[in-house]
């Protein structure tokens, strides 16, 4: 007996969803992302490829835009969907009707989705429940824009670009624009294959108890290669540790977020060695899948407790990228730091970014302190030796464009007219402002980049003296006087009381919001006691802290708001940064009430924390609302976990002096906990912290372990 659909069940068309509207951002909150870096996925959870920023992505161009299952005058309903893992995803699917002679479904599809580097399979299984003979014509729907990365961001609808048939072993399509390629194979072959239509057909004919499979397989290249190819699997650069302890939570978000991070790794083509490439951290999925000066440093600095391998192929390939010549189109200075590199050029709205774009301030001090503390961390000196003719680079920019500024801060304009208005961390065009929601005009000091330059040369100072090169003592005045400066120049009042302003604006006046840049000057330096335990007692305030992270900027700021992508949002990896910058201040009870939010949001997002979401308060809701728009995965959002379990930890090394310093401020919360698999010196380090409080640490021979 022969079954078909049952007419009541039949469904209309799906309206079209309010997170795809043509000119504005795609939004990603529900997205399925499955990502193996260069190459990423996404979907809605029913796993069709159909509108927005749905598709399958390699090398920052769309592969796919549409790939959708549909069965002739069958209704398909989701019923389940998502990742499974990193790199694949299921998908299932009830055919309402067909079959059932109950009210029970008999007939379902089953997606699976696997993604490697330039390649992403679907495998299609049609099974059969139901005790009668059905049959059915499905049909595969692929289809491609070809559309930059950028182009999918900002929201352009572009024309679909017509397919040819090709023989690829049984029947396919394929798609060429420029010097990308892109076909689809189909195994078995498609009973009836429409080329311009860009349609697979199979006639499905199923005995009860029977299954039908098929695989479809969409490779994506460009002539001359991946810009940044994926990494060896089998070399990965940092170690696992592996975590056990009384909140799973915190074992739970770390065990993902190393996962993702495994997945957003990408290799320099320029290395010397072709077998063994420097690797570091695509930024995020999807929107940033590429080098970013300032999120590769962070994100690698974050993981100096696994190893330093992440940290020097980060340095390195960004070495290679260091400034030589002035360019103003580019940004590009001597010395300085790139921001990002992509394929083409990027137009956006009024911006128009070159393929390799220089305008950040704040990638080239960190750049210099990451390699100091990757050294501190045991990076071999012979590494160390051969990037300091690159460390007095920038330090050389950092000291030419303070001078330059006219009052010894490092600051930043966007000259060209067409590139980053902003150019610190919070780089949105509206991010730095006056408490009265005024913005503040460049060229603009931020009071973050401040510390990170007070921090950058006192690193600087330590290596050169270490390695017998002059100008030690030149760069320890140098911090010591923009530590004055600072002093003199940011701090202002509210009815709270004293804290740093945000920035200076070109007039010198200070932008005095409030915001969570205060996290970024603790533990560099730059401040004083007194003064780190007024932004101590501030960074915990109800208007920054919302009960799972910090606000970008405080609830009682004019011109907040939850939503806002640097005014009034939390990012995680801002708030990891407040909660390590605590604890080396030397208030980790204020740390522990920032981490228990991070890991209290880390559990509203299943253990992947997004690059941002919402700030709303605790009081609003038990858990956070998301950015709508956020990359997820994201690295220092990954990243973020290891950094709070150092700062839980204490965890600070110094291999040249020959000792690891664990001290625990509040891995208590966590207790009884063990943590086994860090690295240090080249060597493995554990830990455990009981109940109690009391701490067991076994560490690499050589190294004195201080405790406290």
């Amino acid at each position: 007996m022969d079954t078909h659909v049952k007419p009541q069940d039949a469904d209309g068309p799906d309206p079209e969803p309010a997170s795809s509207v043509a000119g504005l951002q795609p939004f990603l909150h529900d997205a399925v992302v499955t990502l193996y870096a260069p190459s990423l996925a996404v979907s809605g959870a029913d796993g069709q490829l159909s509108a927005g920023a749905d598709g399958f992505y390699h090398g920052d161009r769309r592969a796919l835009s549409r790939l959708t299952v549909a069965a002739e005058g069958i209704p398909l309903a989701p019923v389940q969907g998502g990742v499974r893992g990193v790199d694949r995803a299921d998908f299932r699917a009830v055919l309402r009707g067909l079959g059932e002679t109950t009210p029970d479904p008999a007939v379902a599809l089953h997606r699976h989705r696997h993604l490697t580097a330039g390649r992403l399979e679907e495998v299609l299984v049609v099974t059969n429940a139901g005790s009668g003979h059905v049959r059915l014509r499905m049909t595969v729907t692929a289809g491609t824009d070809l559309a930059a990365m950028e182009q999918v961001k900002s929201g352009q609808v572009l024309p679909v670009v017509p397919p040819q048939a090709v023989d690829t072993g049984g029947k396919g399509l394929s798609w060429t624009g420029g010097d990308f390629t892109v076909s689809l194979a189909a195994e078995p072959a498609p009973d009836v294959l429409q080329p311009a239509a860009g349609q697979l057909s199979y006639d499905i004919s199923l005995r009860p108890g029977t299954s039908w499979s098929m695989t479809l397989t969409c490779t994506a290249a460009y002539a001359e290669g991946d810009q940044f190819p994926a990494p060896p699997q089998d070399r990965l650069p940092w170690h696992n540790p592996v975590v056990r302890s009384a909140d799973r939570g915190l074992d739970g978000w770390l065990e993902q977020s190393l996962a993702d991070l495994d997945r957003l790794r990408l290799t320099d083509p320029r290395s010397p060695a072709p077998d063994r490439p420097d690797q570091f951290l695509a930024a995020g999925a999807p929107w940033f899948l590429t080098l970013f000066g300032r999120d590769s440093l962070w994100a690698a600095r974050m993981l100096l407790p696994l190893g330093t391998g992440l940290a020097a192929g980060t340095l390195r390939t960004l070495a290679r990228r260091q400034g030589t010549v002035a360019d103003p189109v580019t940004e590009e200075q001597p010395g300085k730091i790139l921001h990002e590199v992509r394929r083409g050029s990027l137009p956006h709205g009024g911006l128009s970014l070159p393929p390799v774009y220089y305008g950040t301030v704040d990638a080239t001090p960190l750049w210099i302190t990451l390699l100091h503390d990757a050294w501190r961390w045991g990076l071999s000196p012979r590494d160390v030796e051969a990037l300091l003719p690159h460390a007095e680079s920038a330090l050389a920019w950092m000291r030419d464009q303070a001078e330059a500024s006219g009052d010894g801060f490092l600051k930043y304009v966007d000259h060209t007219g067409r590139g980053l208005s902003n150019q610190g961390w919070k780089d949105s065009n509206d991010s730095i402002r006056f408490r009265d929601g005024r913005l503040a005009s460049a060229p603009i000091a931020l009071c973050e980049v401040q510390a990170y330059a007070y921090e950058a040369a006192r690193a600087g100072a330590s290596l050169l003296r270490a390695f017998g090169r002059a100008g030690a003592d030149e760069w320890e005045e140098w911090a010591e006087r923009l530590a004055e400066r600072f002093r003199g120049r940011f701090w202002v009042e509210d009815a709270h009381g004293p804290y740093p302003a945000v920035a200076l604006d070109r007039d010198g006046r200070p932008a005095d919001a409030v915001t969570s840049g205060f996290g970024h000057l603790l533990g560099t330096g730059l401040l004083n006691e007194e003064e780190g335990a007024v932004l101590a007692a501030r960074l915990i305030g109800r208007d920054l802290d919302a009960g799972h992270g910090l606000r970008t900027l405080s609830s009682e700021s004019v011109g907040f708001n939850a939503y806002g992508y640097h005014t009034g949002s939390i990012w995680p990896h801002d708030t990891a940064i407040a909660v390590h910058g605590l604890v080396r201040a030397g208030f980790p009870d204020a740390a522990a009430s920032l981490a228990s939010g991070l890991l209290t949001a880390s559990a509203a997002f299943d253990a992947r924390l997004p690059e941002l979401f919402s700030g709303h308060g605790t009081e609003a809701g038990p858990g956070p609302a998301p950015y709508p728009a956020s990359c997820r995965p994201q690295a220092w959002a990954a990243a973020s976990s290891v950094l709070v379990l150092q700062a839980a930890l204490g965890l600070a090394a110094d291999v040249p002096a020959g000792t690891v310093t664990v001290a625990p401020g509040f891995a208590s919360a966590y207790a009884p906990l063990t943590v086994t698999g860090l690295q240090v010196g080249g060597g493995r380090l554990d830990a455990m912290v009981t109940a109690d409080g009391s701490v067991d640490v076994s560490a690499p021979r050589g190294l004195t372990v201080v405790t406290s």
